[in-house]
């Protein structure tokens, strides 16, 4: 009786622990800090694996070039990192969290540059399927 006792008690700890990681939907990859470093990957490594994925299908890039802003969608921005894959840019680059919550964050990522520092504001967005990007703007300073 108490080795029945133990092979029930097993299978049911095989089913709860079966059950908890079959809840976990974006499987420990989606989170902040990955949709950030594939993000700083793609910009300035031209490292593209994943970057698809962290990017929201409504995301939205801006650009203020002087005083005209410039706006792509998430294809453009792909076909034109596509396009320069692997180019490694010669920057430094810094992160810092503007903003927090269980929902939302905004992260800064400073590129800088030999004379000037590109300064990209992300969005990221918990949306129910992970953490995803769903607009940068970039200025130039």
């Amino acid at each position: 009786m108490k080795t029945l006792k133990s092979i029930l008690l097993g299978l049911a700890l095989m089913v709860v622990c079966g059950a908890v990681k079959a809840n976990n939907t974006d499987d420990g990859k989606l989170t902040q800090n990955h949709a950030i470093n594939t993000y700083v990957d793609a910009m300035t490594r031209g490292k593209l694996q994943g970057l698809s994925d962290v990017l929201d299908q409504s995301a939205q890039f801006s650009m203020l070039r002087g005083k005209t802003v410039l706006s792509f969608s998430k294809k453009q921005m792909l076909d034109y990192l596509q396009a320069n894959k692997n180019t490694e840019q010669t920057c430094t680059i810094t992160t810092s969290i503007v903003e927090s919550n269980a929902n939302v964050a905004v992260v800064k990522v400073d590129m800088k540059f030999d004379g000037f520092v590109r300064s990209n504001y992300v969005t990221i967005a918990n949306t129910g399927n992970g953490w995803k990007i769903t607009n940068v703007y970039s200025i130039f300073v």
